[in-house]
């Protein structure tokens, strides 16, 4: 039986910036040190010791397994087109995988096959210390917040945004709008409905950004095969 993992390791670094590792002994290269006495000599690095003159000892970087914290957004939008529903589907196929590591809800203790989610919306977490480990965020991502600042405070970060294809491709051309977060409507025509997307297209750019470098991300249509999408997007891996 196939089993998965989580991905938390940046898939797509800022410029000029090295992804954070501790030593270890992993399997990765990390870094060449300063030889100390007492240090193994199947780690000295003689090739170095042959350019410079002196000792150097390989290191290596460990990959310690990560303590995850789910978060599932409960603000009014996801309650639109199933996508709460959806999202927690979403959460329990990467509960499962996370197990091993240990899954936590927010709010709610250890994961036992029970969702709970957050009515506060991810804005909640701007208010709140961060979560240890790696906080895996299910959201739609149409609260009005920063998002930027918010993805790059929890630093690790698995962003999967669950959006339902209506909203990812709107038929409109002209209809009223209802802003479920605001509780405002408004008329739109074909002219709001392709600045919408223009401004929609921004958004999940943005998004994937700055969570693949912090972590990884996932867009989700509500009613598409959970498992292949995450595993095609990145968020999940064999182990």
């Amino acid at each position: 039986m196939t089993r998965y993992r989580i991905r938390t390791r940046p898939t797509q670094p800022f410029a000029g910036e090295r992804n954070q590792a501790r030593p270890g002994r992993g399997l990765e290269f990390y870094e060449l040190r300063g030889y100390v006495p007492g240090d193994e000599p199947r780690f000295v690095d003689w090739k170095a010791y042959a350019r410079a003159g002196r000792l150097y000892t390989r290191t290596f970087q460990a990959e310690a397994p990560a303590r995850f914290t789910f978060f599932l957004d409960g603000s009014p939008s996801m309650g639109l087109y199933g996508k709460a529903e959806y999202a927690e589907r979403v959460l329990h196929v990467l509960a499962r995988a996370a197990k091993a590591e240990g899954a936590t809800l927010w709010g709610a203790g250890p994961y036992r096959g029970k969702s709970r989610a957050v009515a506060a919306g991810p804005a909640e977490l701007l208010r709140v210390p961060r979560p240890r480990g790696a906080t895996v965020l299910i959201t739609d991502g149409l609260d009005e917040l920063d998002w930027g600042r918010l993805l790059k405070r929890l630093k690790r970060v698995v962003l999967v945004q669950v959006m339902a294809p209506e909203e990812l491709s709107p038929s409109l051309t002209e209809a009223w709008l209802h802003d479920v977060e605001t509780n405002e409507r408004m008329e739109v025509g074909r002219l709001e409905v392709e600045r919408y997307l223009e401004a929609l297209e921004q958004h999940l750019r943005c998004l994937k950004t700055i969570a693949r470098r912090l972590g990884s991300y996932a867009l989700l249509r509500v009613g598409e095969a959970i498992l292949p999408a995450l595993l095609k997007q990145g968020v999940l891996e064999e182990r």
